[in-house]
């Protein structure tokens, strides 16, 4: 009896050391109060965090980062909207930040059906109906594919980088040597050693990210660091790392989010309203002629021009302007 009484303490410590280790991990992340206040819940598979500020009956937008980026991004883009009488929503992905799996054993899945769902969980645990939906990376692939499965639910879209789906059997083709260099982290991550070395390397790796993919942003210490502290995230790693290789077919999703991938794999149109941003990231492709054709309800596409990547934080007010002009 004294040794079942015994496990069953042990039991208990370890369940505590869990919970106390996620709320320890919460604790540590400060985030910039533009963003309003920091909040959990409970959504889908996920423990979501997110940040939420503007008046509770105005238009609901919600702001989805990508990698290696997190909520920070729109530091400067949500005021601007609370300006406006925006209710702005801006939710830490899975695997970054305060966002945390409810299960120890639910798969570490990055393929963009799952990410999708994750925004429809969240729109549903916070009673969201309809909400103008932007982002940028894996943020805008999210925005799309939500946008394409679940038209009903999205007042509007504006994505950087435009339509951004992933289609596996197209991503077996070879593209052109200079386009291959541009993708020579996806490579990296499907090697063992590029696991061990971005694990290894976390804040190096993602810091060098930011310098190619917006090389006129002179961003400082400060600026990074504070998005930084977002890939402590226990997942980060796995995420990421399943992300890149379900990408290049080298892992499989799961079988749950078939139907939701073979819909996105036909590439589908987008009938929502859309606003479209190319930047100096997208070189050719900035003009946006070729994805034009995907967009068949009320649509625009800009250029930003000396913009990277990251085109809510280097342009916060052109981002911004996009939400507002979409929702109307």
């Amino acid at each position: 009896m004294k040794t079942l009484f015994n496990i069953l303490i042990a039991i208990l410590f370890m369940n505590a050391s869990f919970t106390n280790a996620q709320t320890s991990q919460q604790k540590t992340i400060e985030v910039n109060s533009s963003l309003g206040t920091l909040k959990q819940i409970n959504a889908g598979l996920l423990n979501v965090g997110y940040t939420e500020a503007g008046p509770s009956k105005g238009t609901p937008v919600i702001l989805l980062h990508g990698w290696p980026y997190d909520i920070h991004s729109y530091n400067e883009v949500v005021p601007i909207l609370v300006s406006k009488g925006y209710h702005v929503f801006t939710p830490y992905l899975r695997g970054f930040g305060t966002t945390t799996f409810l299960s120890k054993d639910t798969f570490r899945n990055g393929q963009q059906a799952a990410l999708a769902s994750d925004i429809i969980a969240f729109m549903d645990a916070l009673k969201i109906d309809k909400a103008v939906i932007g982002g940028f990376d894996w943020g805008a692939r999210t925005a799309v594919a939500v946008s394409a499965l679940w038209p009903e639910r999205v007042k509007g879209l504006v994505s950087v980088s435009g339509y951004i789906v992933v289609n596996l059997e197209a991503n077996l083709k070879p593209l052109s040597p200079t386009a291959e260099l541009g993708w020579w982290y996806q490579y990296y991550f499907a090697t063992e050693r590029g696991k061990e070395g971005y694990t290894q390397n976390t804040y190096d790796f993602n810091k060098l990210i930011w310098k190619i993919a917006s090389p006129l942003w002179n961003f400082d210490k400060a600026t990074y660091d504070q998005t930084a502290q977002s890939f402590d995230n226990p997942d980060h790693v796995a995420i990421v790392i399943h992300n890149y290789r379900w990408r290049q077919s080298l892992e499989a999703g799961e079988t749950k989010y078939d139907n939701l991938e073979k819909r996105l794999a036909v590439r589908p149109v987008i009938k929502v309203p859309t606003i479209t941003i190319g930047s100096d990231f997208d070189g050719a492709f900035a003009d946006g002629k070729a994805y034009a054709d995907k967009f068949k309800g009320k649509y625009e596409h800009r250029v930003l021009k000396g913009i990277g990547h990251n085109v809510p934080q280097e342009d916060p007010k052109s981002f911004a302007q996009a939400i507002i002009d979409v929702s109307k």
